[in-house]
């Protein structure tokens, strides 16, 4: 009888254990159940109805469309550039916010106090920088007739929004400007967390700088780099604000649209919200692919995240 009223307690227990944190939870679930889940059901109601002006102002009925929206979006021949046009800036600005942010994370390892703090608080002001604002300023700099930039590298009224490649270097480099402090402060800290004797010992046996990085820290701060490259995939495929401020809304006749902007020229410039909304729903099953796959080729790597 006292072994059974035992396993019962431990049962009982266990049960608490499990729902505590559940439970605790259940706040911040509702809420992000609110603002997440309800607006990506209505943005995947409305890519099947044929929704525009006419149906938002009462004139025609909303009609069921099905996979009308996807098949017209599919068949259009500028959805597909501005995708590769999307995945290669994307994948630009990944790589390079990765590289900018690790080797910041590593100095901030090699220099002293002051200069560690200064280099902190300067890479905290760009993350906390609007974007809009910090779009603006970049505009600023690089101005053909007012920017520094010009006048420093002698290139007069050198306009870099006019060509496709310049402007979306442009945007590149204020894209990695306020998003490498998460990359360099998340990498940091786990550098930190690195047992000093584990470097100590590589620095003695030759190993240099690189050869530290890549043999040694990186693997150990797989998880964590893990996190800063599915973070900055998801917010650098959806880049808007820079796109849209710093080309004027996707540059001459469309030449740097991406996908967010585009989606919403098809939704609000031409009000078919219909469409634009397709576009969110394939935004979005594109970004869940990538991570869903970036994690499984991580665990069957073995690696624990």
């Amino acid at each position: 009888m006292t072994d059974r009223t035992d396993r019962t307690d431990r049962t009982n227990r266990t049960d608490r254990t499990t729902r505590a944190p559940w439970l605790y939870l259940a706040p911040a679930l509702v809420v992000l159940g609110g603002l997440l889940v309800y607006p990506i059901y209505q943005l995947g109601l409305i890519s099947f109805f044929q929704y525009t002006q006419a149906q938002v102002s009462g004139g025609e009925p909303t009609s069921f469309q099905g996979f009308g929206n996807y098949a017209e979006l599919f068949g259009d021949d500028q959805f597909w550039q501005v995708l590769l046009a999307t995945v290669v800036f994307a994948a630009a600005c990944v790589v390079s916010t990765l590289a900018v942010g690790c080797a910041l994370a590593v100095l901030l390892t090699r220099v002293r106090a002051v200069p560690r703090l200064a280099l902190m608080l300067a890479a905290l002001g760009a993350w906390a920088t609007p974007a809009i604002t910090g779009s603006t300023v970049w505009l600023f700099l690089f101005d053909p007739d007012f920017g520094p930039v010009n006048r420093v590298l002698g290139l007069g009224d050198h306009s870099w929004t006019y060509g496709r490649f310049s402007a979306f270097l442009l945007v590149l480099l204020e894209v990695v400007w306020c998003s490498f402090p998460f990359v360099m402060v998340t990498v940091y800290a786990g550098i930190r967390a690195v047992p000093s004797e584990v470097l100590e010992a590589a620095a003695l046996d030759g190993a240099s700088q690189w050869r530290i990085w890549r043999s040694v820290l990186a693997p150990m701060l797989r998880p964590i780099l893990v996190v800063v490259t599915i973070q900055s995939v998801i917010w650098d495929f959806k880049v808007f604000t820079q796109i849209y401020v710093m080309t004027g809304g996707g540059g001459i006749a469309g030449q740097n649209l991406v996908l967010n902007v585009y989606a919403y020229q098809k939704a609000f410039a031409s009000s078919q919200y219909s469409l634009g909304s397709a576009i969110g729903v394939v935004m979005l099953l594109i970004l869940l692919a990538v991570t869903l796959v970036y994690l499984r080729l991580l665990r069957r790597q073995g690696e624990e995240l």
